[in-house]
């Protein structure tokens, strides 16, 4: 007797049937690797079941108190950001410490996006992330949801305390 094995295929989600969510993330006091590691999962979608490597599943994110995120390890005197404009004398060095002081949307913007794929893919996901200093922001008609009950940070949290 011969067995016959079903295989079914994987539920791919197209983009038109996703429904996006909106989250409102206090940075206040937390750690900008680890908040931009979260962040960039929520914008791929990798916290829903539904999450599809081709499309855009994930969500939107507004991020509030920028000027709020730490740095570790001394990173503020050490991490340098580079720019160059390609002229010549155009090379640009920035530490961290000074870039949080002049513009820290930029810093969190940088760092998420560093996280996330380097395709158009990675840019589409991009322009779902609004950061802003305080804690003013005009998306309140969206009802962003306070990300603190998401599975991701309570499991980040669990590891640090170990």
């Amino acid at each position: 007797m011969k067995s016959t094995i079903i295989r079914s295929a994987t539920p791919y989600k197209k983009a038109s049937t996703l429904d996006p969510k909106w989250w409102l993330v206090d940075a206040t006091n937390e750690i900008l690797g680890r908040l931009a590691s979260r962040i960039a999962m929520i914008l791929m979608g990798k916290h829903k079941p539904t999450y599809t490597p081709h499309c855009d599943a994930g969500d939107a994110v507004v991020v509030i108190h920028a000027e709020n995120v730490k740095a570790t390890g001394g990173k503020n005197l050490k991490k340098e950001y580079t720019y160059s404009t390609g002229y010549p004398g155009g090379f640009t060095v920035k530490k961290l410490g000074r870039l949080m002081d002049l513009n820290p949307v930029t810093v969190v913007k940088l760092a998420v996006r560093r996280m996330l794929p380097k395709t158009k893919l990675g840019r589409d996901m991009l322009r779902k992330l609004w950061v802003y200093e305080g804690a003013e922001h005009p998306h309140m008609a969206q009802t962003p949801v306070s990300w603190d009950n998401l599975w991701i940070k309570k499991r980040m949290e669990r590891k640090s305390s170990k």
